[in-house]
């Protein structure tokens, strides 16, 4: 594309070299950048990038290419760029220095969250910059292993303040999963003088006017095409134009050109570039070992290769282009490809690159064999410890494929699937399952396909699809796993308590089916006694299984829980504390479930847990706490490309805020979740949302609509409990005292049962608002005694304005002001703007003048930019900021520097004094 060979201007690419040199000069500046190029091959991605490097003075350069055949091993695209970096690992935070180690195979551990490795990957790179920016340039992205491309997104998404510019450059293949929704630059062709200018470069001899437009036209604007198709031409063709009309796709065209180029030459040459393409690292010492193994004049072969322009042989084997590759593949055929894979097996040092070597052994095999599908499997095992979940399916794979004992063939028919499902991969998963049960199984090893079929189902469709399989599994496993049949039973139950009402089945079937296995509840497990007491609040209700329910959440209380028992039981836990009005377990239990999956980066349980931590937040009044949780959540979602928990958990917030844009917001967002459409939750959810919004602005009438639905499937338990506190209200203030009567004599019983402070505050609070004179007011006082002790702040702020609205209305105008000033210093406190509304209104009323808090747009902070303060004032330092909020260290301080200038400061010293939450933003 350049003339007379040179990269110093590349024909018809002004604007797309004049982008790149843009963010090269960014970057010099300290900024970041990121840029995906996107194209058919031969489009000129390759030499665009090669363009960018030429001009890359001053930054340091790392760089790598995806190969197709290395797809299936885990990390190793991003092993290729990192390998350069690799001597700042010492300065990482400990849990990420090991997450990186441990999946670049550096050292043996627990496989690493992929997530933890993306911020181990961004920090490395952050770390990497020191006095020169840093340049990362892959090639070929769409062959990268997927957890490197994951993770390369993941960096992508996260990079802000750092002087780091990643360029990536992606075949276009109609499907966008690959590096999707990043700065994209797609390449086209050339126009039709571009074209022209290029094809006369290349062409020596006379060419007919009519040829030259043909091969414009048809090559449309491609440039490999147009360097490469007119060596395919006759002296004929191109003096005449007498070939016929080509109609097979371009890059299709342009690999049968090399295909050609590569059958012409002598065949130790042909072995030599498919050696070259099979064993795809480029490591040019392996290639001549193996080619010595096949007797091949290695000098000779690549001398040949080169003259050929196809390939070069320096210190790293390079292909002129990746079609090269692909056609040297295809030039021969399936036995001579077998013989190539076996000598690469039998050259790679099993120490150092025992993946790809049993790789290249399982591909020289051709029929069963039991040796090659043992090493796969145990392979398989090295991977699955180094996080390469995708790696470890694939060799997994492959050695059911190989095994010839049906038996074995099955056990490892299951170990794939269940590798692909932790991949994501739930088409083949549920393949390989039903690979596995065509072998014989045993009991326990037909309920645990059961499961995992469950499972795929609840990961790839919906918790309401996998439900029947997880119930119908845990019934299967009963007699030959109780543990594993436990623990399916409380997912199931999770599961149906997530899905809420559905047309058949649900929570309710679950929960039979769990009483038809209890054992007596004396001599039974925690475990067991938290299923049972739940599964008797739903089928025989909630004064039978309340009892039991809290013996056990206070077992849970009694002791450390370990890392793995605490992140499978705790968010069961966790919600039925709520459900039994045991505010303190709930306290407890949610904060050490957040460290649990803090600590040991379990990304999986993480935005659950902080979804259960600030939901309790929230009822402490703490709703600053709520909010920095719900920017550590929004942090996560923007990591995973998932804006879900920053919803949910804004849907749970912003009510209390009386801010009703941002929860209408949330709600839209939350109800047309493609992941939770036909869950009942999301309705019991919403609504409760909507009634607790609507009574802080006073909007009494749509409250009691949306406390209705809120509290229609009361199985759901949770929020629906609280719908029933909100109907209560509203009820009362519409003069439905009969309706709000039967909701009242509901909660009462509840609380009877419960006992604890929470339950028997919010009875006394509710029965308050049904009652008269002397019991009322006895009633008011009892709920804001009862609920102090319990510590939700926010019941007891709540339950001062009512009592203070209370005895407004009974003409008791000095005691309505003590409580009323109460309810609006806390309520404002907390940040509960709309019901901090009403009670200046009703001081007001009662001729108490309270002014609006003062407008501080003028030093308005982003959450973001709260929370990031917020740590920084509880002495936290910028990596564990950026470990907690995904971030780097230099974003972290890039964040910080913007807040101080808002602030008119100049140090973390001087913020230990500023009041945030008065400072942050909707945003």
């Amino acid at each position: 594309m350049a003339r007379d060979g040179a990269r110093t201007e590349l024909i018809g690419r002004q604007d797309e070299c004049q982008l790149l040199e843009g963010l090269l000069a960014q970057v010099r500046a300290g900024q970041s950048g990121v840029l995906v190029l996107r194209g058919e091959a031969g489009i000129g991605k390759t030499e665009l990038l090669n363009h960018l490097l030429d001009r890359a003075t001053g930054c340091r350069v790392v760089r790598a290419a995806g190969v197709q055949s290395e797809m299936e091993l885990s990390y190793a695209g991003l092993h290729q760029l990192c390998a350069p970096l690799l001597s700042h690992l010492d300065g990482l935070p400990e849990p990420q220095r090991d997450a990186l180690r441990t999946a670049f195979g550096m050292r043996v551990g627990a496989a690493p969250d992929r997530f933890l490795v993306g911020l181990a990957t961004l920090s490395l790179l952050a770390a990497a910059v020191g006095d020169q920016p840093l340049l990362c340039v892959v090639d070929d992205a769409q062959w990268l292993d997927r957890v490197s491309a994951q993770t390369l997104e993941f960096v992508a998404r996260r990079l802000l303040a750092e002087p780091v510019l990643l360029v990536l450059a992606v075949r276009e293949s109609g499907s966008r999963e690959v590096l999707a929704d990043l700065p994209e630059l797609p390449v086209r062709g050339l126009n039709e003088r571009d074209s022209g200018e290029l094809l006369d470069s290349v062409v020596t001899g006379p060419l007919d006017p009519r040829v030259r437009d043909r091969i414009v036209a048809e090559t449309r604007g491609n440039p490999l095409a147009l360097l490469e198709l007119p060596r395919g031409l006759t002296l004929l063709e191109m003096a005449g134009g007498f070939g016929g009309l080509e109609t097979r796709p371009l890059s299709s065209q342009i690999e049968a050109g090399f295909l050609r180029r590569i059958r012409a030459l002598p065949t130790e040459t042909q072995q030599l570039l498919l050696m070259a393409a099979t064993e795809s690292v480029g490591d040019v010492s392996l290639l001549r070992h193996a080619a010595e193994r096949l007797g091949i004049d290695v000098e000779t072969a690549a001398t040949e290769a080169e003259a050929a322009g196809l390939m070069t042989l320096g210190t790293w084997v390079r292909f002129r282009h990746p079609l090269v590759r692909s056609a040297a593949y295809r030039a021969v055929g399936f036995e001579e490809r077998r013989r190539v894979h076996r000598a690469l097996a039998e050259s790679i040092d099993p120490t150092l690159y025992p993946e790809r070597r049993v790789w290249h052994l399982a591909s020289a095999t051709t029929g069963p064999d039991e040796a090659v599908a043992a090493e796969l499997e145990e392979t398989a095992g090295r991977a699955h410890a180094r996080g390469g979940v995708a790696a470890a399916a694939a060799f997994l794979h492959r050695a059911t494929e190989l095994t010839p004992d049906p038996v074995r063939r099955g056990t490892r028919a299951f170990a794939a699937a269940r590798a692909k499902y932790q991949a994501g991969a739930f088409d083949t998963a549920r393949e390989l399952v039903g690979a596995a049960e065509l072998s014989p199984l045993d009991g326990l090893g037909a309920g645990r396909a059961t499961l995992l079929r469950g499972q795929i189902m609840s990961a790839g469709k919906s918790a309401s699809a996998g439900l029947p399989l997880l119930l119908e599994a845990a019934k299967r496993l009963q007699p030959y796993d109780s543990a594993l049949a436990g623990q399916t039973y409380r997912d199931a139950i999770y599961a149906a308590l997530t899905a809420g009402r559905l047309a058949t089945g649900g929570v309710r079937d679950v929960a039979e089916a769990v009483l038809a296995t209890a054992e007596h509840v004396d001599s039974a497990s925690r475990e067991d006694r938290l299923l049972t007491g739940l599964a008797r609040v739903i089928v025989e209700g909630y004064s039978v299984g309340t009892p039991i329910l809290m013996d056990a959440v206070a077992e849970f209380r009694s002791e450390k829980l370990s890392r793995e028992y605490g992140l499978g039981w705790l968010p069961l836990v966790c919600r039925t504390a709520h459900n039994i009005w045991d505010f303190a377990a709930w306290s407890e239990l949610s904060a050490e479930l957040v460290d649990l999956a803090r600590d040991n980066g379990a990304l999986a349980v993480l935005p659950s847990a902080l979804l259960l931590r600030l939901s309790n937040r929230v009822f402490a009044g703490d709703l600053r706490g709520a909010a920095s949780l719900v920017v550590e959540a929004d942090a996560i979602g923007e990591a995973i490309g998932s804006s879900f928990f920053a919803h949910y958990g804004a849907l749970v917030v912003e009510p209390f805020r009386g801010r009703e844009s941002t929860t209408r917001h949330a709600i839209e967002t939350v109800t047309h979740d493609r992941l939770l459409r036909g869950e009942g939750k999301v309705t019991t959810a919403t609504q409760w949302a909507t009634a607790v919004l609507c009574n802080g602005l006073g909007r009494y009438d749509e409250a009691y609509v949306a406390a209705e639905r809120g509290c229609e499937n009361p199985q759901e338990l949770g929020l629906s409990l609280q719908s029933r506190v909100e109907l209560v209200e509203a009820a009362v203030r519409l003069g439905r005292t009969e309706r709000a009567a039967e909701a009242v004599r509901t909660i009462d019983e509840m609380a009877q049962v419960s006992g604890t402070p929470w339950a028997l505050g919010t009875s006394a609070a509710t029965r308050a608002l049904v009652s008269e004179g002397e019991a009322a007011d006895v009633l008011h006082r009892e709920a804001i005694e009862r609920l102090d002790t319990a510590e939700t702040r926010m019941d007891s702020a709540r339950a001062r304005l009512r009592y203070g609205e209370w005895l407004r209305l009974q003409q008791r105008r000095a005691e309505a002001r003590t409580r009323l000033s109460e309810a609006h210093e806390m309520l404002s406190e907390a940040g509960a703007d709309a019901f901090a509304e009403r009670a200046r209104r009703g001081l007001q009323a009662v001729g108490v003048k309270v002014s609006v808090r003062a407008s501080t747009a003028s030093a308005a902070l982003t959450a973001k930019e709260v929370e990031i303060a917020r740590l920084a004032q509880g002495g936290f330092t910028n990596p564990e900021i950026g470990a907690r909020l995904f971030l780097s260290p230099h974003t972290v301080e890039w964040h910080l520097r913007k807040v101080f200038a808002k602030l008119g400061i100049s140090s973390r010293k001087e913020i230990g004094s500023v009041h945030l939450d008065a400072l942050a933003t909707t945003s």
